[in-house]
């Protein structure tokens, strides 16, 4: 059944400061040095047939226009993730839009209400064709009161599956990986690069823009030689600046970073992530040279997006999302295709993970709510592995047992057992997925939507 609608055109997403000219964007077969000097290059599927795409780098308030050309042998479609935009631009096969065929084209034409770090990605067999290559960075510039650094620098931190040769490993339908934590790659990039290096100067001060682009992989994040403040999450500003102390970043997570190099001159700084006992580094600052003889000042809060606050929490519409399924699961079975089936045989279908008793996504939304609503959904992750939930055309606050509200988020890691609740003033018309970003998840059935009038 498809759930396909036009997006309803609120005043706002008519406000420009200026429009972009309309450029195109092109998936495409391409050919990146992923692995170090001495492996041949890696085929990949990316924008512009590179990796990561091009970044497209706006002001507050300004247009974004892109006209997608699919030169694949399959269909896809451009998820702007993060990003409250129009319905109908949100990039959700069977969702918001057809898919874009082979040989066809689709113009994404928005405006961007929000500054802060966001990104595109596929949304068609997204575990295979994000795996494959096909993301970039959306930057969106603060119009005024953006901190004063010496860099400006995105990370787009990813994980690939290679062969011995260097190939992008095959498999992505692998049954176990998707009733698991999803497709784990061995070699870890930062924006395409294995041995991701910068040279900057001591107390030089950097915005580091990260992206948690992998499939599935969690990221568990120290900087030694650099010291400073998280300034935002999932593009929203923080409250304010909060000490960097270790960063977790789960699949489609950002976070902005303010941070002073503190490592001597002739020194390395580095970006390391933890990964049980063990650690390793995947990206490298050189330290040459003294930018200044003391540090800056510590930031001041970046300005806050224009976000509806919350409504009375005591009445607001309630839906409660029960995460089943997986190996180690007591799932027993689950809807799908319109009837009850076991374990064993949804697992014939390719399906293993269920909201609320259902595999894949069904025909009615979890809500349906009026425009401007506050709105509740308690989650329940009844599973033995984590999932990042996101949330498409909205940001919303975890909602704490004391009733305390957490940062402007997009995407939420749950582990194994958790329960949490959001919510957030449904105020952006139209439907709206919400799924797991482990990829694997989502295509085994761990996805649904909400409705806005």
């Amino acid at each position: 059944m498809s759930l396909v609608a036009g997006g309803v055109a609120a005043p706002w997403y008519m406000r420009t400061t200026s429009a972009a000219t309309t450029t195109s964007l092109v998936a495409k077969w391409g050919s990146v040095r992923l692995a170090p000097v001495g492996f041949e290059p890696t085929s990949v599927w990316g924008y512009d047939g590179g990796v990561p795409g091009p970044e497209v780098r706006v002001r507050q308030g300004d247009k974004v226009s892109r006209r997608f050309i699919n030169q694949l042998s399959e269909p896809s479609t451009v998820h702007w993730h993060g990003v409250r935009l129009k319905n109908a631009m949100d990039g959700v096969p069977g969702l918001t839009q057809e898919p874009v065929l082979p040989g066809e084209e689709f113009l994404y034409d928005f405006s961007v209400r929000d500054a802060g770090t966001y990104w595109y990605h596929s949304h068609d067999r997204s575990w295979e064709q994000m795996a494959r290559g096909l993301y970039g960075a959306l930057i969106v510039e603060e119009q005024e009161g953006a901190p004063d650094v010496d860099f400006d620098e995105v990370l787009l931190i990813d994980d690939w599956r290679l062969t011995e040769t260097a190939k992008i490993a095959e498999g992505f339908d692998n049954l176990h990986d998707w009733a698991h934590a999803g497709r784990i790659g061995n070699w870890v990039t930062v924006n395409g690069d294995g041995r991701w290096r910068k040279t900057v100067s001591r107390n030089s001060r950097l915005r580091l823009r990260l992206v948690n682009a992998a499939n599935a992989r969690i990221f568990a994040l120290r900087a030694p030689g650099l010291e400073g403040w998280v300034v935002a999450l999932d593009g929203m500003p923080l409250d304010a600046p909060e000490p960097l102390n270790g960063l977790v970043l789960a699949p489609a997570q950002r976070a902005d970073l303010i941070v002073d190099v503190t490592a001597e001159d002739g020194a390395e700084a580095a970006l390391v992530s933890q990964d049980g006992k063990s650690a390793y580094q995947i990206g490298t600052f050189s330290v040459d040279g003294e930018a200044r003889r003391e540090r800056l000042a510590a930031p001041a809060a970046l300005p806050a997006n224009p976000v509806a606050e919350l409504g009375d929490l005591t009445s607001a519409r309630r839906a409660d999302l029960l995460m089943e399924g997986g190996a180690m699961g007591s799932m027993r079975g689950a809807m799908l295709g319109g009837r009850m089936m076991g374990i064993q045989e949804m697992a014939r279908a390719g399906k293993i993970w269920a909201f609320n008793g259902m595999a894949d996504m069904p025909s009615e939304p979890l809500m349906a709510t009026d425009r401007g609503e506050t709105v509740r959904i308690a989650m329940n992750n009844d599973t033995a592995w984590p999932h990042a939930m996101h949330l498409h055309g909205h940001h919303f606050r975890q909602v704490g047992s004391d009733g305390s509200l957490g940062p402007l988020r997009d995407t939420l890691l749950m582990d194994r057992g958790e329960t949490a609740e959001i919510a957030f003033v449904a105020d952006n018309p139209g439907r709206w997925l919400l799924h797991c970003h482990m990829l694997e998840h989502a295509a085994g059935g761990m996805m649904t939507w909400i409705s806005v009038s």
